[in-house]
């Protein structure tokens, strides 16, 4: 395949990446970062998210997300950390660094201390262990920003359809939230009214309770215009596989995502999720038929969508394998404190989820206007 053909072009509708390939891409990088608790690596896949959403995220209002996600990992990683330090940690450990006041509990809550000591391989496995959920915010972040949810919504099987608009009205939440939010702050700002505080809070919380109302009953009149609900008849043996496929993958996932996340279940884990998965696929295929619906320019799954989604899922494997090979490496200890070290392995797995930044298509920037000669 020569370079012309893996060159990144300038994204419009007709070439624009598919929403499924940035969510198995994401998906994969969380399951990278779910295997390990080294901060280097956690580094590494926050760096390679940031830097692919930085280079590939559009003006939409949904894309501006990311911020708030990368905002609520930070106080997700300053809540752990409080934690440790007023609670305690079970690790044990000989660097104390200071002693807080420690109140007395009665003997039923054995077990539980608020004040103490604190030590520094207590805050440090408190570091790893937020690292990693915040990391994991932050993949989920990504693919909220540069995932169209109304295309994903559009790419969804018939038989999900019902479950996929709750679903994707529930991930268009938030970004509404943020965009109407910053919308009347800055309406605010330009009357000269504040905009910060308790007070500007609740004067910008109305406003955007009635917009996401508002908001509300315009979906619901568009779906109801659109048909929503509407199924056609089918028999019943098609009924009863339907469902006994479609729970039987759903459990096979479940079982299997269980395998690959946890410490020993990579061996199974893969095979009873790839049954789970073909398992769930023929009862969607099956479900599907009995939801009439057509699709308008759909998108097209080609071989930057391919090579997007394989890079995410490169790095989940190669994390999955180093896990198996090398676990130490994944886990460093605490006691006796030590410095992390980089593995290289899963190091170029994670560096190989760079690729959406040079082969999904660019998307266009909006150009300042020019100042006239009036204005200036």
């Amino acid at each position: 395949m020569s370079g012309r053909t893996l060159r990144a072009p300038r994204a419009h509708r007709s070439n624009s990446l598919h929403p499924g390939a940035w969510w198995i891409w994401a998906l994969g990088l969380g399951t990278a970062a779910s295997r390990t608790t080294n901060p280097l690596l956690l580094a590494l896949l926050i760096g390679v998210a940031g830097y692919v959403v930085a280079a590939r995220r559009t003006e939409a209002p949904w894309a501006r997300s990311y911020g708030a996600f990368v905002k609520l990992a930070l106080a997700v990683l300053g809540i752990r950390l409080v934690f440790a330090t007023l609670l305690g940690s079970a690790i044990p450990g000989t660097h104390l660094l200071f002693t807080l006041p420690e109140v007395p509990l009665p003997d039923w809550a054995q077990g539980v201390r608020i004040g103490g000591p604190v030590t520094l391989e207590g805050l440090v496995f408190a570091l790893y262990d937020g690292l990693k959920l915040a990391t994991l915010l932050i993949c989920v972040g990504a693919a909220n920003a540069l995932a169209s949810p109304s295309r994903l919504l559009k790419s969804l099987p018939g038989a999900l359809y019902e479950a996929g608009v709750a679903v994707v009205v529930a991930m268009t939440f938030a970004p509404n939230l943020v965009a109407d939010v910053r919308r009347l702050r800055a309406a605010r700002r330009l009357r000269g009214r504040p905009d910060s505080g308790l007070r500007g809070l609740l004067q910008v919380g109305l406003p955007v309770l009635e917009g996401a109302l508002e908001r509300s009953v315009s979906l619901a009149a568009a779906m109801d215009a659109r048909g929503y609900g509407r199924t056609a008849e089918v028999p019943p043996a098609v009924r009863r596989a339907t469902a006994a496929l479609t729970l039987g993958g759903l459990i096979g996932v479940c079982a299997g995502t269980y395998g690959l996340l946890a410490a020993s279940g990579a061996g199974y884990g893969l095979p009873v999720l790839l049954a789970g998965v073909a398992a769930a696929l023929g009862g969607l295929w099956l479900g599907g038929r009995r939801t009439v619906r057509t699709r308008y320019r759909p998108d097209v799954w080609g071989v930057r969508a391919w090579l997007v989604a394989a890079s995410g899922a490169t790095a989940a494997a190669a994390m999955i394998w180093a896990g198996t090979r090398d676990p130490a490496a994944l886990q460093p200890p605490v006691v006796p404190l030590a410095a992390p070290e980089l593995p290289l392995w899963p190091a170029a797995g994670i560096l190989l989820g760079l690729l959406p930044a040079f082969l999904a298509p660019v998307p266009d920037k909006p150009v300042p206007d020019k100042p006239t000669e009036a204005s200036s």
